[in-house]
């Protein structure tokens, strides 16, 4: 329980009446005094009852992209004996104070509300604890309750609907296989033990006769598409603030790979890695890790790529950044032999600004998001 400002004022005139009263022997002033003290005795005894009420608090949806809607829904349950007084619920989210009046409820009465969250910006935000606070008729004490914990709420940035990296030519007309290709396509992998639930009809028999025990054919899917980007999450690059438009481009090439069923992996130059599963479930977690990505000064940058392997031969790299010095653009030439094919999304370039080209490497020099979503498919394309 704490005193508001109006009731901080009324203590110290209550002291500075009574004892201007007594000092000067002014039986009025110590009459206002006495009823400055009365008046908080009463709102301190009001304080005492406090509401019996249940809150729950949800987040609806708990993910969203960044503009969209998402909100609090807040269910009110009186579990007094008697009428619940109006209560101020107050959520916190991002560092902003949400503040909702609850009304006055019968005994057992319910009630819900719900108000709208920030999504204005991307990121994964705390919300709450939600607390109620009562006060008294006249305003002169306050206190608050825990009433709901915290939750998540995970803003995702934007992305345009774009086709995924290029590729590039296959090394042979049955395309590259591997054992984390997925089985049940018609490319011959190797020859496996038999396990339960594989089909009889791949029954390798001379290998069988050969060992004495069950093998078949590990068939896989070729000419599948392995698709690795990376985001450039050094400071310097982005001088002229364009990292958001880097982020908002390299969500679109996630998911652009998620959707067309290819493998993907995620890094950023600071460390940050993620082997999404393919389709929408690897989207959402794709997304989840850009929503809390920045920038650094202590990132290496694209001297990072260095130290990065493929998963796998065949991998067709996608490398976004801003603006790169000439020395941090031949990092990307030091390791053009280790992919399929690399292609790098410069952001921030400016209209009229020559475009510097990397030997062997297919670079976009695009202003913002929107005009790489405007040109890529066209260059992809061409």
């Amino acid at each position: 329980m704490k005193p508001t400002w109006t009731g901080r004022w009324v203590a110290i005139m209550a002291v500075l009446l009574l004892v201007a009263g007594f000092l000067i022997g002014y039986p009025e002033l110590v009459a206002l005094g006495l009823a400055c003290v009365l008046a908080l005795l009463v709102a301190g005894a009001w304080m005492l009852v406090r509401p019996n009420v249940t809150v729950e608090r949800d987040i609806n949806p708990p993910r969203v992209s960044a503009g969209d809607r998402a909100s609090a829904v807040v269910r009110v349950t009186n579990t007094g004996r008697r009428r619940s007084p109006p209560v101020m619920a107050v959520d916190t989210v991002a560092g902003r104070q949400l503040r909702v009046p609850l009304p006055s409820l019968a005994r057992d009465g319910e009630l819900s509300t719900s108000y709208r969250l920030p999504t204005n910006q991307r990121g994964v935000f705390t919300v709450g604890p939600l607390t109620i606070g009562q006060s008294d008729p006249l305003h002169l004490l306050y206190a608050t309750r825990e009433m709901a914990p915290t939750a998540q709420l995970t803003v995702h940035p934007r992305y345009h609907r774009v086709s995924p990296l290029p590729t590039g030519h296959a090394r042979d007309l049955d395309g590259p296989t591997s054992s984390t290709a997925p089985r049940g396509g018609i490319a011959f992998h190797a020859i496996d033990e038999y396990q339960f639930g594989d089909d009889p009809r791949l029954i390798h028999w001379r290998s069988t006769a050969r060992l004495g025990r069950l093998m078949v054919r590990h068939n896989v899917t070729p000419n599948e598409s392995q698709h690795m980007v990376v985001l450039d999450t050094s400071e310097e690059p982005y001088r002229d603030g364009s990292f958001e438009d880097a982020v908002r481009i390299a969500a679109s090439l996630c998911v652009a790979a998620c959707r067309a069923g290819d493998q993907l992996l995620f890094r950023t130059t600071g460390d940050v890695v993620g082997r999404p599963a393919r389709g929408a479930r690897g989207r959402d977690a794709v997304l989840d890790l850009l929503a809390s990505v920045g920038c650094s000064a202590d990132d290496p940058g694209l001297a990072a790529l260095a130290s990065f392997a493929p998963p796998q031969e065949g991998v067709s790299l996608g490398v976004v950044t801003g603006q790169p010095t000439d020395r941090q653009r031949k990092a990307i030439e030091t390791v053009r032999s280790r992919y399929q094919m690399i292609s790098m999304i410069q952001v921030g370039g400016r209209p009229g600004r020559p475009r510097r080209r990397t030997g062997g490497v297919f670079t976009l020099d695009v202003r913002t998001s929107v005009d790489f979503a405007r040109s890529w498919n066209v260059a992809v394309a061409s």
